[in-house]
């Protein structure tokens, strides 16, 4: 938890912002609690501006329905570009030499603080998913957060829970479920066009280890104890945070400190729409095996209705029936028979929720008050089977779960060590 003198030091930092910069009233001041009129700007806050936040900082710029007014990040090479970025396109907009209404902080706890932010944008490593979005939730933003939403089972139970008792909007960044080729995949599979499902194989990388880098020293811009925040203390490495701005995708996600590896990574997209075409948003596996030899090459997930998952290499999701098979992956459809492609869902087929702009749909229901396409509920279960996958690879064990109570069945070691992990002091969740 956060000490007085912290309390303070955030305080004054958010009237100091304050006052150097332009005011921007909140929706709050001029419409009921979370009803923003057709005409008000959402005020967004961004915790994380490195590469795939910095993506999300172009793409939400560019909505004209918001307003960015802060960002925040460990590095100080990353938030001052982010400031930047935000300055010089709305100086631009607004036909100005320049613009200084974006503040820039260290520290995510002084972002949440302000009043004037509607929501936030989360695109920090994932062992930073929880604490950002539990913390704020309980500060009453509307969250969009990175997938996978959680770095363990019990997180992502525990961010379901902030975002209900807070009655927050949260949308989990799997975006494919915003992309028109997944939805009619999954419309097709449970409208029956290729009859009753047997199997699913979805094609990801594999799990993660642990954390092996030769230890160096943080370059000066970088606050590395708070990169790591609840991860272990170890030092730094550029491989988990690279010294450029613009370098490619750190690849923090290959150890279990920070990640699942692909498991999480294109799992986290790919699992989602397996649990989609198979209706189990709300649910998941009730058995995952590890691959064994001979009898059994891949992981394999069982569902309580007989349907086997297989986790194989490659990339996309193949959902097989008694009657033909679909393939699909960005920018890729394929099915068997080839006609299905040219089947038009009739009156009674399963119509499944419809977004063709995940940002968008976000936003959206900000002012609707309405679930987002990837609510929180389902960023979680599907995180879960991501998970439950790891968890039989690392310890190669054949795991019973019962998805209504998230717990292992009749494995006390698993349920008292695996749901979660142990964080460095004073992080929580």
């Amino acid at each position: 938890m956060p000490t007085s003198n912290s309390l303070n030091r955030r305080r004054f930092l958010q009237t100091a912002t304050a006052m150097s910069a332009p005011f921007i009233l909140p929706s709050s001041a001029w419409a009921a609690k979370d009803k923003l009129g057709p005409n008000d700007k959402i005020s967004l806050g961004f915790i994380g501006v490195g590469k795939q936040g910095g993506g999300l900082l172009n793409g939400f710029l560019h909505k004209d329905n918001v307003q960015v007014v802060a960002v925040c990040d460990v590095d100080g090479k990353r938030r001052a570009h982010a400031k930047k970025q935000v300055d010089d396109f709305y100086a631009a907009q607004k036909e100005k030499a320049e613009y200084k209404g974006c503040a820039a902080y260290n520290d995510f706890r002084d972002l949440l603080e302000r009043a004037d932010i509607d929501a936030v944008v989360i695109a920090t490593p994932d062992h930073w998913h929880a604490i950002n979005v539990i913390q704020a939730a309980d500060a009453g933003k509307d969250i969009y957060c990175e997938k996978p939403l959680s770095l363990t089972i019990y997180e992502g139970r525990a961010m379901v829970n902030a975002v209900r008792r807070n009655a927050r909007i949260c949308q989990t960044g799997s975006q494919q479920r915003s992309s028109s080729n997944f939805r009619r995949a999954c419309e097709l599979v449970r409208s029956g066009y290729i009859g009753k499902i047997q199997t699913v194989e979805v094609a990801v990388g594999g799990p993660s280890k642990w954390c092996d880098l030769e230890e160096r020293t943080a370059p000066p811009e970088l606050d590395w104890d708070m990169w790591l925040g609840p991860a272990p203390l170890r030092g730094w490495n550029k491989i988990l945070s690279p010294e450029g701005v613009h370098d490619h995708f750190p690849k923090w996600r290959r150890y279990r400190e920070y990640s699942g590896g692909g498991m999480t990574d294109w799992g986290a997209h790919h699992f989602d729409i397996a649990q989609w075409g198979l209706g189990m948003d709300h649910t998941g596996p009730i058995e995952v095996i590890p691959p064994g030899g001979k009898d059994r090459e891949h992981l394999t997930y069982r569902y309580a209705n007989g349907i086997e998952m297989h986790h194989i290499d490659g990339n996309g999701v193949t959902f097989k029936g008694e009657d033909g098979e679909i393939f699909v992956n960005r920018g890729k459809f394929r099915a068997k028979p080839s006609a299905i492609t040219k089947d038009s869902l009739g009156p009674h087929d399963v119509r499944l929720y419809e977004s063709n702009d995940h940002r968008g749909n976000w936003l959206d229901c900000i002012r609707s008050r309405e679930k987002p396409i990837c609510d929180v509920e389902i960023g979680a279960r599907s995180a879960t089977v991501c998970h439950l996958g790891n968890l039989a690879y690392w310890y190669n064990r054949r795991l019973r779960w019962d998805p209504d109570r998230e717990r292992f069945i009749d494995d006390a070691e698993a349920n008292l060590r695996w749901l979660d992990v142990c964080r460095r002091p004073p992080w929580h969740v």
